[in-house]
C-alpha cells in the first residue's frame, strides 16, 4: 500500500514520547518486549548474565565510533592522524624532524619518523611484556601522563595507536633503537609474533604499518587532498619539520617544509588577497614552560580569518589563547589610534569586530598540561594561557606599529572603515532581529510548514519563482517550508556587512531561518532542522548554489558545522523505458541505461529528456524525485578542512581575478560544461 505523506513524516521525524516508543517496538501485546512484561519490570529478564565485560581492545572493535568518531572516510583518516600525531610529539620534543606517510596500493598505510623509537624494554607494570606491546595493545598506556616521556604532546589519553591496532586487519611496528631493529606484528589488535630482534640498525625511529579492517571500517578510500592539507598545517605549526605524503595508488606525492612557520602559514592564507602589510608580523616566545607563536597580516577584504592551535590541535571553537589575542589586538590598536590622533577624543573606541575585519591571524600555543572543553578538543580552557598570550601579542603589536607608522596608519584606516560599515549595518541588523521575534513578519514569499518543532522541519531555498511554485504544490506542508529566491543573491565575499543586509534575498533567508548572523547568531532560535539548497542542475544553478554556500560559510558557519545545511540533488534526465519513466542523476547512469535498452531492443535507443531547470518538473515529479524523504538524495554540507575552504571561497568569490583565472585554466580540461 502506498504511504501517505503523513506516514512518511512520522517515519522521518518519529515522536519522542512513550506512546510512540511503545508503538514502534511492540509485537502485538503493546509492551515492547514480546513476553507480556513491561521492560525493566521483572528481575528474571535482567541479571548478571546481561552485563558484558569487554577485555583489552575488544571495546574498540565493538564501539569504534567512541574512539575515532566515525567508521567512514573521516574515521579512516583519523587512524592515520593517530599514527602521525605520535611522530609529531617526537618532533615537538626535539627528537625528530622528518615524518613520512605512504598509502600503498593494497590500502595499507605506513607512517614513519626518525625519532627515538618506542621503548622495547620490559614494562615495569606488566612483567614479561615489552613496552612496545603495552603501547600497542593496552588502552590508556602512553608517555603523556606525567611520566617524563613528553613535556608537550597532542595526545592526552594514551588510546591513539592502540586504537589503530585494534581496528586493523593487521598491524606491524618496526622500531630502531639502541642500534637494533625490533619488530612485532598484530592482527585485529592481538600480537601474532613475539617482539623480534631483527638485527643491527642505524639511527632511531618508529615505522608503523597497518591495513584497516573492513569488518569494522566502511572504506579504505583515502583522500590525498584532505590528508595533504592536514600535513601542510602540521608543517606550518612545526617550523623546520619535513612531512611527506606518498600515494602509490595514484602516483602522487607532496612534501611540506616551512622554515617560516606561522609566517608562511599566514602568507599561504593571504595568497589570493591584497595585503596591507609587506610581510606578516610575528613573534615566538617561551614563558613559564609555555611556547606561544603569533602571526598576523591585514588585507583589504571584509573577512576575518583566524585559526588557533593548542599543541598542534586545531581548536575550532577557540579558547583562552584566542581570547587573549583578541583582547590585546583591540586594546593595542585603540591605544595607537588615539596616540597618532586617528581616533579623536569624541570618537568611540574601535570594537573587536572593527579590528578583525580583513585580519588573517594564526595563534599557536604549546603547553605541558592542556585542558580542553570536551573530548573533541575544540576549545582550550587553560586560564593561565590568556594573560600570557595577551601580553605577548600586545608587546609584538606595539613594537611593530612604532617601527612601521605607514602600515600602522593603513591598518587603522581599514578599522575605521569597518567601524563606519558597522554603524551603517546596525539599523539593518536591528530590523532583522525585530523581524525574527514575530512570526507575522516572516517573508511574504515564504510558504511555511505547519509543524513548529525545528528538529522536524525543513526549509527549501529554491531557485526561481517557477520552481518555487512547483515546490509549494508538491511539498508535504506538514514539515516542508519553501522560500523561492529571485535571481542571484549578493556575493557576500566582496562587500561589507552593511551591503549584505540591504540585499532583499539575503534578508529573507536570515529572517526565515531565524538564528541571526555573525555575533548575533543564536542557534536556539533555529526554525528549521534542515536547510536544503535546491537549484537547477545547470551552470546558473551551480553559481547560485556557490553564492548561497559562501553566505552560509561566512555568516552562519555553525549551521554547517552542526549539520543543518544540505544540497538537493534533482535528476538530470528522464528516460522512457517501455511504459515507465526513469529519473537519472548522472551522465554515467544515463549512458548505462541507454546501452542496456539498446542491447535489448536491437539498437533502438530510448527517449531521453534533459531537465534544464526545476521549473520544468510538475509538482508530483519534483516531490517524487527531489523532495520525498523516502526517495530523494540530499547531500549534507560539511567543512572537512576549514582552512582550505576559506582559501577556496576567497579565490573563487573574492576580488582578485588572477588566482581565479589560473584556477579556471588549470581545471578547464576537467570542467563539466552545460552548453
Amino acid at each position: 500500500m502506498a504511504k501517505t505523506r503523513e506516514s512518511i513524516m512520522a517515519e522521518q521525524f518519529p515522536d519522542d514520547n512513550s506512546e510512540a516508543l511503545s508503538n514502534n517496538n511492540s509485537n502485538g501485546n503493546g509492551n515492547g518486549n514480546g513476553n507480556g512484561k513491561v521492560n525493566g519490570g521483572g528481575s528474571e529478564d535482567y541479571g548478571g548474565q546481561n552485563i558484558q565485560i569487554l577485555e583489552g581492545l575488544e571495546a574498540v572493535r565493538v564501539r569504534p565510533g567512541m574512539y575515532i568518531g566515525a567508521t567512514d572516510q573521516r574515521g579512516l583518516h583519523h587512524l592515520i592522524y593517530e599514527v602521525v600525531d605520535n611522530s609529531i610529539d617526537e618532533v615537538m620534543a626535539g627528537h625528530a624532524d622528518t615524518v613520512k606517510v605512504t598509502i600503498h596500493v593494497d590500502g595499507s598505510v605506513t607512517g614513519e619518523d626518525n625519532g627515538r623509537g618506542i621503548p622495547v624494554d620490559e614494562h615495569h607494570q606488566r612483567p614479561g611484556m615489552s613496552t612496545l606491546e603495552v603501547v600497542m595493545t593496552v588502552l590508556h598506556a602512553g608517555g603523556k601522563f606525567g611520566g617524563g616521556g613528553y613535556q608537550i604532546s597532542s595526545g592526552l589519553h594514551g588510546v591513539g595507536v592502540s586504537v589503530v591496532n585494534a581496528l586493523s586487519e593487521w598491524c606491524q611496528v618496526d622500531v630502531k633503537r639502541d642500534g637494533r631493529l625490533w619488530r612485532q606484528r598484530y592482527e585485529k589488535g592481538i600480537p601474532v609474533t613475539k617482539l623480534l630482534d631483527v638485527g643491527p640498525a642505524e639511527g632511531g625511529g618508529t615505522v608503523t604499518s597497518f591495513l584497516p579492517d573492513l569488518t569494522v571500517m566502511e572504506t579504505r578510500d583515502y583522500s590525498f587532498d584532505i590528508l595533504a592539507q592536514r600535513f601542510r598545517e602540521m608543517a606550518y605549526l612545526n617550523r623546520g619539520m619535513t612531512i611527506s605524503l606518498v600515494d602509490e595508488r595514484t602516483d602522487r606525492e607532496a612534501t611540506f617544509y616551512f622554515e617560516g612557520g606561522l609566517v608562511s602559514f599566514v602568507r599561504y592564507l593571504n595568497k589570493n588577497r591584497n595585503t596591507l602589510q609587506a610581510r606578516p608580523v610575528s613573534l615566538t616566545r617561551e614563558v613559564d614552560g609555555m611556547k606561544v607563536e603569533v602571526a598576523l597580516q591585514y588585507n583589504d577584504s571584509w573577512t576575518c580569518t583566524e585559526f588557533s592551535f593548542a599543541n598542534g590541535i586545531n581548536t575550532v571553537d577557540g579558547g583562552m589563547h584566542i581570547t587573549g589575542f583578541r583582547s590585546a589586538l583591540t586594546r593595542t590598536l585603540n591605544d595607537y589610534a588615539r596616540k597618532v590622533n586617528l581616533l579623536k577624543e569624541k570618537d568611540g573606541n574601535l570594537t573587536g569586530d572593527d579590528v578583525r575585519q580583513g585580519l588573517t591571524a594564526v595563534v599557536s600555543v604549546k603547553i605541558p598540561n592542556p585542558q580542553f572543553e570536551a573530548q573533541t578538543k575544540s576549545k582550550l580552557n587553560n586560564a593561565e594561557v590568556r594573560p600570557i598570550v595577551e601580553a605577548i601579542t600586545a608587546d609584538m603589536l606595539a613594537q611593530y606599529l612604532e617601527r612601521t607608522p605607514s602600515e600602522g596608519k593603513a591598518i587603522i584606516d581599514k578599522c575605521l572603515t569597518s567601524a563606519r560599515a558597522r554603524e551603517a549595518a546596525r539599523a539593518a541588523k536591528d530590523l532583522i532581529q525585530r523581524k525574527n521575534a514575530l512570526d507575522t513578519t516572516l517573508p511574504g514569499k515564504l510558504a511555511d510548514c505547519s509543524e513548529k518543532r525545528a528538529d522536524r522541519c525543513e526549509l527549501y531555498l529554491v531557485e526561481g519563482d517557477s520552481a518555487g511554485g512547483s515546490a509549494k504544490q508538491g511539498r508535504d506542508r506538514h514539515f516542508q517550508a519553501i522560500l523561492p529566491l529571485r535571481g542571484k543573491i549578493l556575493n557576500v565575499e566582496r562587500v561589507g556587512l552593511d551591503r549584505v543586509l540591504k540585499n532583499e534575498e539575503v534578508k529573507n533567508i536570515i529572517t526565515a531561518i531565524g538564528v541571526g548572523i555573525d555575533e548575533h547568531f543564536n542557534m536556539a532560535r533555529l526554525r528549521y532542522g534542515r536547510i536544503v539548497i535546491m537549484c537547477d542542475a545547470d551552470v546558473d544553478g551551480a553559481h547560485i548554489r556557490t553564492l548561497l554556500l559562501t553566505f552560509f560559510f561566512r555568516h552562519m558557519a555553525q549551521l554547517i558545522t552542526d549539520g543543518h545545511l544540505y544540497i538537493a540533488q534533482p535528476p538530470l534526465f528522464h528516460i522512457k523505458v517501455g511504459k515507465q519513466t526513469r529519473f537519472v542523476y548522472t551522465d554515467e547512469e544515463r549512458d548505462e541505461i541507454v546501452t542496456e535498452y539498446s542491447a535489448a531492443h536491437n539498437g533502438k535507443e530510448p527517449e531521453v529528456g534533459r531537465y534544464k531547470g526545476l521549473g520544468e518538473m510538475n509538482p508530483d515529479t519534483l516531490w517524487d524525485t527531489t523532495m520525498d524523504p523516502e526517495k530523494r538524495t540530499i547531500l549534507r554540507v560539511d567543512i572537512e578542512e576549514a582552512i582550505e575552504a576559506d582559501k577556496i571561497f576567497n579565490m573563487l568569490m573574492g576580488d582578485e581575478v588572477g588566482p581565479r583565472k589560473r584556477f579556471i585554466e588549470s581545471h578547464a580540461k576537467s570542467a563539466n560544461l552545460d552548453v
